[in-house]
């Protein structure tokens, strides 16, 4: 690896460990500069400006997420009739995938997408909305064939709340596992998490 490419790869790693911490708003360049030990003009050089530098950190799993998402659902849809928990079922194994990019990488993700959210990253969404627009709307139009009944405005309101219930459990996954634990002797991870999520996301968008 080149100089240039792992001074960039430190930058993103501390830039993505602060801003899952901290959130976007409250994480300065000056502070992820101090912490990766590089100079500004390397963060400007490689990356040109803040908002460039959190689309970079998201994307990092994005490119990985959302083709394994896609051709999840491309699979799910050579079936002519599916269950919303179907749908559902596709996220399992991209978000899975995502641990061994990064150790806890499910987690770490929805904690940067729910970050998104709560610090009011509008380029962020328009970021997500116009280079994987693609998948979004193919994860969309499974929902819909799932549940004809379900209007824009509806589908709009339960996958916004779902992404919220998924932010919140993979964010918190840890802590989580540790009550499942402490409360019911059980040991669980990150898939038997997303096993328990997924039946619950379907039920809350399938209702009529």
């Amino acid at each position: 690896m080149s100089a240039k490419n792992k001074t960039k790869d430190k930058i993103l790693d501390v830039a993505e460990a602060l801003f899952a911490e901290h959130g976007f708003n409250d994480t300065s360049l000056r502070t992820i500069t101090s912490k990766a030990n590089v100079n500004l003009a390397s963060v400007n050089y490689h990356f040109g400006d803040k908002k460039t530098l959190v689309r970079a950190v998201l994307n990092r799993y994005l490119e990985a997420f959302m083709p394994a998402l896609g051709k999840a659902l491309s699979e799910l849809n050579q079936a002519t009739d599916y269950s919303m928990e179907e749908v559902f079922q596709t996220l399992k194994q991209p978000l899975l995938s995502l641990n061994t990019l990064r150790p806890n990488g499910a987690s770490r993700f929805m904690s940067l997408i729910g970050r998104g959210y709560t610090d009011v990253q509008g380029h962020l969404r328009w970021f997500i909305t116009t280079r994987y627009d693609e998948v979004l709307t193919q994860f969309t139009s499974s929902v819909s064939k799932a549940n004809p009944s379900l209007t824009p405005e509806t589908l709009f309101w339960r996958l916004h709340f779902t992404l919220g219930t998924c932010v919140f459990t993979m964010a918190s996954s840890q802590a989580l596992a540790e009550i499942a634990f402490n409360d019911f002797d059980k040991q669980v991870d990150s898939e038997a998490i997303i096993d328990q999520l997924i039946p619950y996301l379907a039920a809350g968008v399938a209702v009529n």
